[in-house]
C-alpha cells in the first residue's frame, strides 16, 4: 500500500506483521541486521510516559509473580495460569511487564485477560540481533472487582518461531498490591462483551469483519453509573485505515503500483444497546514498532504502543430503559466509508472495512443502596453524522494517472438523555490524501478533535468533560516502482484533556483531572536489498502529562539506535 501502498509494503517486506496476522514470507527484514553497540548488553527500547505512582501502605505491600513465559511458537497457544488474591487488604494493583529478545521477528500484539474479560493490550519491540529489553508499569487498579476473586489468567502473543524468523520473546509478568488511603472508586461488576471463551483457556476477542460482537447481559437494578470501555485495532489491511484511498480509486494506479487498499481513511467504532446507538469512538493511529519504517522506533517506540488506550462510552442514561431485570443486548462495530462514486455525501457501513479489526468491551457497574423501580423508557437519542468526499484524479494526454489527491470531513454530534443523565460527543474530521508520481509519492494530513461529557444526577461524582486531539502528517517517497528503498516522515501526536470522576480511566490512564500532550516528529530511510535489509531514521519525541496533582515531562532525541538528547522533569 503507500502511506497507501507504502504501509502495505513497509509491513509486509520490513517489520508490521502483528500477532493475529499471518507473517511476512519474505526472509530479509529491517529487524533482522540491526545491531547494538555494545552486543553484551541488550538494548533497552522505551515508551515515554509518566512514572505510575505505587501507595506506600503498612496495609498491604505485596508483589507477586503472575507469569514468567517464552513465547516462541505461540499462534493461538497463550499462557494460561491461575491467580489467587493476595491475602491483604488491597484496593491498587500495578502490573510491570518485562521482555528480552534477540533475532529476527516483527512486532507483535498481546492482550491480557482475566477470565473472558481484557484488562490490557500492548505490543512489543522489534529484536535487534544482539538482543532487546523492554519494561512498561501499568496501573488495572480498575479492575479491582476481578483482581479480589481468584481467576484465570490468559496472555496471548501470538508469535512465529522458526528457522527464519528467530526471536522468542522471553517475558515476566509481576503485580505490585498494596492499599491506596485515598480510596479511588472502583465498578463494583464488571460485564464482558467478549466471545467469553475463558474457559476454554482461549483469549476473548472478536475478528471484524465475521464475528457478530454481541452479547446479551442483564444488569442488576440497583446501579447508578454504568460505562462500556472497548478496545479496538486495525490489523493487516485494516492496520493503517488511515492512509486508505476512496474505494472508487482503489484501482488509479493499477500498473505502477497495483490495487490500492479502500473504504476510505475514515473508521467509526460503534456502541449499540438493542439496536439503539449509545455513542461513538474515532480511533486514534496507532503506529507498531513496524510500523511505517522500523528505523523510526528504535531505541524510544511509538505513542501507546505498550499501552493501547480504550475508548470510553458512558451509557448511565441507559440505565432506567436497561434496568428491568431482562437481558439486553450490547453490540460493537466498526464502519468505514462507502463514498459513492468520490465527490460528495458518504455512507458508513460495517461493510466497507477491510480484514480485520480486533475488538473486546466491558461493562463498568457501579451500585447504588436501593434497587430502580421507576419506569423502563429508552433514553432520547440524537445523533447527526456528516461525511463528505472529494477526489480529483490528474492524467497524462495518452491516459496515464499521475496524480490524485482526495479530501474526507466528517462531524459527529451525538446525545443521548434520560433522567440518569446525559451523554454528549461532538467529533469532528478531515483527512487529505494525496499520491504524485503514479502512486510512488504519497501524504496523509489527518486531523481528529472532539469533547465529550457526561452529566450525571445519578451519579453526581462520575460528571466528566474529556476533549482530544489525534493530528498526524505521514508522507513516503519510493525510489522505483519495485518498492525496494523509500524515504518516510511522520508527525503525530496525543492530546487529551479531562476533568471529573473518581475512578480509573481505561482512556486517560488515571482517575481525576488529566492534561496530556504527546508528539512525535522525524524521518527515516528503508532499504529493502537482498542479503542487505536495513532501515535508520532519527525523531524528535516530546511527553507532558499533569495528573494526580504533579506534572512530568521529557524530550527525548533519538538517530538510529542512539538517543542523542534526554531531559526530564
Amino acid at each position: 500500500m503507500q502511506l497507501k501502498r507504502f504501509f502495505y509494503f513497509a509491513s509486509v517486506l520490513s517489520t508490521a506483521v502483528f500477532a493475529h496476522r499471518s507473517p511476512s514470507k519474505n526472509p530479509l527484514e529491517a529487524a533482522s541486521l540491526f545491531q547494538v553497540a555494545n552486543p553484551q548488553s541488550p538494548l533497552p527500547i522505551i515508551q515515554l510516559y509518566k512514572p505510575v505512582p505505587i501507595p506506600q501502605s503498612t496495609t498491604c505491600n505485596v508483589q507477586e509473580t503472575l507469569m514468567v513465559h517464552t513465547f516462541a511458537s505461540s499462534y493461538g497457544i497463550p499462557y494460561v495460569g491461575q491467580y489467587t488474591p493476595p491475602e491483604c487488604d488491597f484496593n491498587n494493583v500495578v502490573i510491570e511487564w518485562t521482555v528480552t529478545s534477540a533475532g529476527r521477528q516483527f512486532d507483535r500484539l498481546a492482550e491480557m485477560f482475566l477470565g473472558d474479560i481484557e484488562v490490557w493490550r500492548t505490543s512489543t519491540a522489534e529484536p535487534t540481533a544482539s538482543g532487546i529489553i523492554f519494561r512498561y508499569e501499568k496501573d488495572v487498579s480498575m479492575y479491582l472487582s476481578l483482581w479480589k476473586l481468584p481467576q484465570q489468567l490468559i496472555f496471548s502473543l501470538n508469535n512465529v518461531y522458526d528457522s527464519t524468523y528467530t526471536g522468542a520473546f522471553n517475558t515476566t509478568l509481576t503485580a505490585t498490591f498494596s492499599y491506596n488511603s485515598a480510596k479511588p472508586a472502583h465498578a463494583d461488576l464488571i460485564l464482558p462483551i467478549t466471545p467469553q471463551l475463558g474457559s476454554t483457556g482461549q483469549p476473548s476477542i472478536f475478528t471484524l469483519p465475521g464475528d457478530s460482537a454481541a452479547v446479551q447481559q442483564t444488569l442488576p437494578r440497583n446501579i447508578t453509573h454504568a460505562t462500556v470501555s472497548i478496545a479496538a485495532t486495525g490489523q493487516s489491511n485494516e492496520e493503517f485505515w488511515y492512509t486508505n484511498v476512496l474505494q472508487s480509486d482503489i484501482n488509479d494506479f493499477e500498473p505502477t503500483v497495483g490495487t490500492l487498499l479502500g473504504y476510505g481513511p475514515f473508521r467509526e467504532v460503534q456502541l449499540f444497546i438493542d439496536d439503539m446507538m449509545a455513542g461513538v469512538a474515532w480511533p486514534f493511529p496507532i503506529i507498531f514498532t513496524g510500523g511505517i519504517a522500523p528505523g523510526f522506533w528504535r531505541p524510544v517506540v511509538g505513542i501507546d504502543a505498550y499501552d493501547l488506550r480504550e475508548y470510553e462510552i458512558d451509557i448511565t442514561p441507559f440505565l432506567p430503559y436497561i434496568l428491568d431485570g431482562k437481558s439486553h443486548s450490547f453490540s460493537i462495530r466498526v464502519v468505514g466509508m462507502d463514498d459513492n462514486g468520490g465527490n460528495g455525501p458518504a455512507t458508513l457501513s460495517s461493510d466497507s472495512i477491510n480484514s480485520y479489526w480486533l475488538v473486546s468491551g466491558k461493562i463498568f457497574l457501579f451500585e447504588g443502596d436501593e434497587d430502580y423501580n421507576g419506569t423502563h423508557t429508552a433514553p432520547t437519542i440524537s445523533t447527526s453524522p456528516i461525511l463528505q468526499t472529494t477526489s480529483n484524479l490528474v492524467s497524462t494526454s495518452n491516459g496515464t494517472n499521475t496524480t490524485l489527491s482526495y479530501t474526507v470531513s466528517a462531524k459527529r454530534v451525538f446525545s443521548a438523555t434520560s433522567p440518569f443523565g446525559t451523554w454528549t460527543q461532538s467529533l469532528s474530521y478531515t483527512n487529505n490524501g494525496y499520491l504524485g508520481n503514479s502512486g510512488l509519492v504519497t501524504s496523509n494530513i489527518q486531523s481528529t478533535k472532539g469533547t465529550q461529557a457526561a452529566v450525571l444526577p445519578s451519579a453526581p461524582d462520575f460528571s466528566t468533560t474529556t476533549s482530544f486531539s489525534y493530528p498526524i502528517t505521514a508522507n513516503l517517497s519510493y525510489a522505483s516502482a519495485n518498492f525496494s528503498t523509500f524515504d518516510a516522515f511522520v508527525d503525530y501526536g496525543l492530546q487529551i484533556s479531562s476533568k471529573g470522576r473518581p475512578d480509573l480511566s481505561t482512556y486517560t490512564l488515571v482517575s481525576g483531572p488529566v492534561d496530556l500532550s504527546a508528539r512525535q516528529m522525524g524521518n527515516a530511510y528503508y532499504s529493502n536489498v537482498a542479503n542487505h535489509s536495513y532501515s535508520y531514521g532519527v525523531m524528535d519525541r516530546r511527553f507532558a502529562e499533569s495528573s494526580y496533582g504533579t506534572s512530568y515531562s521529557r524530550h527525548v532525541k533519538t538517530n538510529n539506535l542512539t538517543i542523542t538528547y534526554d531531559s526530564a522533569n
